[in-house]
């Protein structure tokens, strides 16, 4: 969990307040973005300019945007996971056997973050990329990765993000959350039907290490017409089982 800063140093928050907004709106001019931010127009161009200056943002036209230098960063603490590497090509074994969209995730700062998302031929394109952060609790990688952690920390999260989500099936109280998490841990997988992005469904599996501590999930999702009965329910919890054992014999064993 992100621990808060004694003595934070409000120029750093102020810029990271900027590169979210130009995230948010897609890009966005001085003038837009000091209405969404609601500080001056001066001090906006100041923090731009900045940016700009350091190859953090690209200026086309009079509209600022992310620039790729944050590729570049974020590809370095990909490589660090030491999770990618190992589990990169189950998982898109995985996507190439089910045909469906394979994915990892890894928990940071009491969010799911996909760390890898591996396509079949069959994969339905989602709003979401690698990177993108999600709340645990409306995936079924989340829900993996919160089954095996301590009560303790499962707390922490839930009083820093709360609970709900876009989707109307969302888990919203903790009474919910908390069976649901039994019943990942009773299963050994955990189910996303429709908590996230309504017409989804995803099926998801706990990586663990060899203290069992763990260390993120692996899953594979797909639209409701094909992820029904008996194959949403038992062939694919027991590919994305033989499929998460496998990781976990290479974590340990690496």
């Amino acid at each position: 969990m992100a621990k808060t800063a004694q003595n934070p140093v409000k120029s750093a928050e102020t810029t990271f307040e900027v590169l979210d907004a130009l995230k948010d709106l897609d890009g966005a001019g001085v003038t837009e973005l000091a209405q969404h931010l609601g500080i001056p127009k001066s001090t906006v161009h100041n923090y731009l300019s900045t940016l700009e200056q350091e190859e953090y943002v690209v200026n086309r036209d009079g509209v600022y945007e992310v620039g790729l230098r944050f590729l570049e960063l974020g590809a370095y603490a990909r490589h660090r996971e030491k999770l990618f590497e190992i589990a990169k090509p189950e998982v898109d074994r995985l996507a190439a056997e089910t045909g469906e969209l394979a994915n990892i995730l890894v928990e940071e700062h009491g969010r799911g973050s996909y760390l890898y998302r591996a396509r079949g031929d069959k994969a339905v394109q989602v709003k979401a990329h690698v990177g993108t952060r999600v709340p645990l609790h409306t995936t079924a990688l989340g829900k993996a990765i919160l089954a095996h952690m301590p009560t303790e920390r499962v707390d922490a999260i839930v009083d820093r993000h709360g609970l709900g989500g876009e989707a109307s099936k969302s888990i919203r109280t903790r009474a919910d959350l908390e069976q649901e998490l039994a019943d990942v841990r009773e299963r050994g997988v955990a189910f996303d039907d429709e908590e996230r992005l309504e017409g989804l469904r995803c099926v998801a599996a706990p990586v663990l290490n060899h203290d069992d501590d763990i260390i993120g999930a692996i899953s594979v999702s797909g639209p409701t017409n094909r992820f029904r009965g008996d194959r949403f329910r038992e062939e694919l919890p027991q590919k994305v089982l033989e499929v998460a054992n496998v990781i976990e014999l290479n974590v340990t064993y690496s």
